[in-house]
């Protein structure tokens, strides 16, 4: 099988799978059998690309031309690799998990869910691939209208409130701002081709430089900056398995990733490293570090705690591109990953909670680990990798993205990275020191003794968190993919 063949087949099998599964309505176990036999199978086929791009080489392949230098192109870069392996990788836990959970809470219209899931990954993994920006747009458009229905799940009021500022703000500033910059990219440069090192090369000035990066990084809304977050907090009316695809398999990551790759195959990094009209990035990212980390620390309700924290640690990959250097590009591209398995973590334990304990406040979470050790001591983990600590790996990525600061004496960076690390540790230490140091809350009464959530959500957040410490000891592949994208640069 030729390298374009699997590209094609990566893209097509979710398509597919999400048509099974409506066929299979009437069998839940068919249903969800074809879920994960579709999530492995993307697996594969994207695992399969890994050694080539380790290489050296760029898979490629054109679907359809538009016009002449205009097409539907799927290339495979290290930064879209790594991405594709994150996404399609977590598919495989989180439909586990979303069994357990979707049938433990008698959750309506699952296969509608399923469905929408796998298109979500069709668009994900079209956006790792993306070999141009209208492939990429097109792709980032399609993930938020397929999500749409799986924010606004539940049907109620607040759902669809929710529901309006999720499709508001990310359809809204991907119109205003980040189709403006695209075509404006393309009359400046008559390309729209993805090019190592950027496409720019002395075609337009400094002020210039300035405004398009702008109209980029605000046209991602799934990227999360302030002020045009809110639709990530919104969104956690969504049920759990969903707010771990928001925040950890596609939606977000895709924000990020392709603020990475713009920044690196659109401007170059050593292009407009040194710009003056550039240096406001690493400010609004550091504000956005900050700010959300203050919300996370002082949200009683779990999920919200959760979603401010990764629209602080989204911008910790945004602060480190903005850095411009090789070891901070290194730790954009590596902290993607470790958040990714990090924050899946905690959305699945949270999900765990509420399944089995009906609680949905840290302030209900008194000793709650003698009876969920399992979860809690999963939620942990993941905790100590968003917060970076060894062992796990998001320690790796923090590592790098300081060391990039420092290497350049860029210290009000540092100052920032080692706050939002406080805060980190500060939203986050006192639920697990809750969980295993207090004594039980309330027993009995409106707390009937419980265990642990269903097995297969068990296995699901044991696993996620066991990968956090795998890939502190074993991070060779995802580092090397990660340093083929700063030579890039």
């Amino acid at each position: 099988m030729t390298p374009a063949t699997t590209i094609l087949l990566a893209l097509a099998v979710p398509l597919v799978g999400a048509v099974l599964i409506a066929a299979a309505h009437w069998s839940p176990n068919v249903r969800e059998t074809i879920t994960m036999i579709t999530a492995g199978l993307l697996f594969l086929l994207v695992v399969s690309l890994t050694p080539l791009v380790l290489a050296g080489e760029r898979p490629v392949v054109t679907l359809f031309e538009i016009m002449p230098g205009l097409a539907l192109r799927f290339e495979v870069e290290p930064l879209g690799m790594l991405f594709g392996l994150i996404a399609s990788g977590l598919w495989i836990v989180n439909s586990l998990y979303s069994i357990g959970y979707m049938r433990a809470n008698d959750e309506r219209h699952q296969t509608r869910f399923y469905v929408c899931f796998a298109g979500a990954l069709a668009s994900a993994i079209g956006i790792a691939f993306a070999g141009n920006l209208l492939t990429l747009f097109v792709c980032y458009e399609a993930l938020t209208l397929i999500t749409y229905p799986l924010v606004t799940h539940a049907g109620t009021d607040e759902a669809r409130r929710a529901g309006r500022v999720y499709l508001g703000l990310l359809v809204g500033t991907s119109i205003v701002f980040l189709l403006v910059a695209i075509i404006w990219t393309w009359h400046l440069t008559g390309t729209i081709d993805f090019k190592p090192g950027g496409m720019f090369h002395g075609k337009a000035g400094n002020a210039t430089l300035g405004a398009l990066l702008a109209l980029y990084v605000f046209g991602i809304g799934k990227a999360a900056l302030m002020p045009f977050h809110r639709w990530l907090p919104a969104a956690m009316v969504a049920p759990t398995p969903v707010s771990a695809l928001l925040h950890a398999v596609a939606v977000v990551k895709a924000g990020v990733f392709t603020v990475v790759k713009v920044v690196v195959y659109v401007f170059g990094v050593n292009e407009i490293a040194g710009l003056a009209s550039v240096q406001w990035l690493p400010f609004v990212a550091g504000v956005t570090i900050i700010a959300a980390s203050i919300v996370a620390l002082r949200s009683d309700n779990l999920k919200r705690r959760l979603a401010y924290s990764t629209v602080s640690q989204l911008s910790y990959v945004v602060l480190a591109v903005a850095l411009l250097t090789p070891l901070s590009v290194i730790g954009a591209a590596l902290h993607i990953a470790a958040h990714a398995l990090g924050k899946i973590t905690l959305f699945f334990a949270a999900g765990a909670i509420y399944t089995a304990a009906h609680k949905t406040e840290v302030s209900e979470l008194d000793g709650i680990g003698r009876r969920m050790p399992w979860t809690m001591g999963a939620f942990a983990i993941g905790s100590l990798s968003i917060i970076g600590l060894p062992p796990v790996v998001g320690f790796v990525s923090k590592w790098y993205i300081v060391s990039g600061a420092m290497a350049t004496g860029q210290w009000g960076a540092v100052a920032v990275l080692f706050a939002g690390t406080l805060l980190s540790a500060g939203y986050l230490l006192p639920i697990v020191y809750r969980a295993f140091f207090l004594p039980l809350a309330s027993p009995g009464g409106h707390h009937p003794a419980h265990g642990e959530a269903p097995l297969t959500m068990v296995i699901a957040v044991s696993a996620s968190a066991f990968g956090t410490v795998a890939l502190f000891f074993y991070p060779d592949a995802l580092l090397a993919l990660s340093r083929q994208l700063a030579g890039h640069g």
